[in-house]
């Protein structure tokens, strides 16, 4: 076969591929906003999730029990989700706990004993939540899981995974400071770090 023949077939090899790869990624994104990203992290104590709407607050206190959400978005008054929020919230009687933070910055040693002081101390079930679920919220999974749960380095590291829509490549996605600051916590949370 003429080289010329071999590129054109290679060429378009991989151009299928690369589209079945983009077809995929699409639809396991799409999956993951039909379910509002939610998973269970710690059945009876901890729920993860992106940003939910007032009939989803609702819904996951009545299938989960939910007693406290801790939004990691932080205090937004004014702002339409916000509001409802805390007013869905209120309504059935869940303690909506605020705790800013970015999925572009690493946390300092204080805000992860912060965040971690409220996880171990919140009333149960927790639904923990972002705006989309895939970064904050897996970090705070992974304390969650590292340093309540005692489920050892590797449980609470797969919390920070494309399982749930996070890409952690350093240099490549800022949402990569939440695999840092989980691995410069890890001395603390008694891990030899990786």
């Amino acid at each position: 076969m003429p080289f010329r023949k071999r590129r054109g077939n290679f060429v378009r090899k991989a151009l299928y591929l690369l589209i079945g790869a983009i077809v995929i990624v699409a639809a396991y994104a799409g999956y993951l906003c039909l379910t509002n990203n939610f998973h269970i992290v710690v059945a009876d104590e901890l729920y993860r999730s992106a940003q939910p709407t007032e009939t989803q607050i609702a819904e996951y206190k009545t299938g989960y029990g939910i007693q406290t959400i801790i939004n990691l978005r932080g205090e937004n008054s004014g702002s339409p989700w916000y509001d409802k929020e805390v007013e869905t919230a209120k309504k059935l009687g869940i303690e909506l706990i605020n705790f800013r933070m970015s999925a572009k910055e690493d946390l300092t040693h204080e805000q992860v004993s912060a965040l971690i002081h409220i996880l171990e101390n919140a009333k149960k079930p927790i639904l923990v939540h972002c705006m989309h679920g895939a970064d904050r919220s897996g970090l705070a999974a992974a304390f969650y899981l590292a340093a309540v749960a005692h489920q050892g380095e590797r449980a609470a590291e797969r919390q920070l995974s494309i399982r749930f829509g996070h890409i952690g490549i350093p240099h490549l996605f800022s949402a990569y400071a939440m695999d840092r600051t989980f691995e410069k916590m890890e001395p603390t949370l008694g891990f030899s770090g990786s």
